[in-house]
C-alpha cells in the first residue's frame, strides 16, 4: 500500500494473485524465457524533482514524441501520469485531435496546456 494509488482492496488483490501457485508458475516460466522488469525505480531518491506532486493527463497526439515517451519524461521529472481527468489533475496536455478529456478539464477548471507549452515544461 506504499505505492501511490494502491489502497487496501487493490493491495489484497495483488497479494492474492502472487500467492496463487498457477500465477507463480507463469511468472517463473516468463523469467526462464528471459522476460525481465525493473526491480526498483530509477528516479533519484531524496531529491525534489521539478514536477513532484503534479498530476498530468495526456490527450491527443503529440508531434514531438510518443505518448509513452511523454509519460516517461513526466515520471522522470517527478510527475504522476493519470489516464483520466479529475479534480486532482493539475494539467491536461492537449495534442492534436484531443478527445473529451479537454472538455472535462475545462468543466473542472483544470489547466489545459498545448504541445509547445508542454515541451517547455519538460525541458527543465
Amino acid at each position: 500500500m506504499k505505492v501511490p494509488d494502491i489502497g487496501p482492496v487493490v493491495a489484497a488483490s495483488i497479494h492474492t494473485f502472487f500467492n496463487q501457485p498457477h500465477n507463480a508458475a507463469v511468472i517463473q516460466k516468463l523469467r526462464q524465457a528471459g522476460v525481465t522488469w525493473p526491480e526498483h525505480s530509477t528516479a533519484p531518491e531524496n531529491k525534489e524533482l521539478p514536477l513532484s506532486g503534479k498530476t498530468f493527463v495526456l490527450t491527443g497526439a503529440l508531434s514531438g514524441m510518443t505518448r509513452d515517451e511523454a509519460s516517461q519524461r513526466l515520471r522522470d521529472l517527478g510527475a504522476k501520469v493519470a489516464g483520466s481527468v479529475s479534480r486532482k489533475t493539475d494539467f491536461v496536455v492537449a495534442g492534436s485531435d484531443p478527445g473529451s478529456k479537454v472538455a472535462k478539464a475545462d468543466r473542472l477548471g483544470v489547466a489545459i496546456v498545448g504541445e509547445s507549452e508542454f515541451f517547455d515544461m519538460i525541458a527543465l
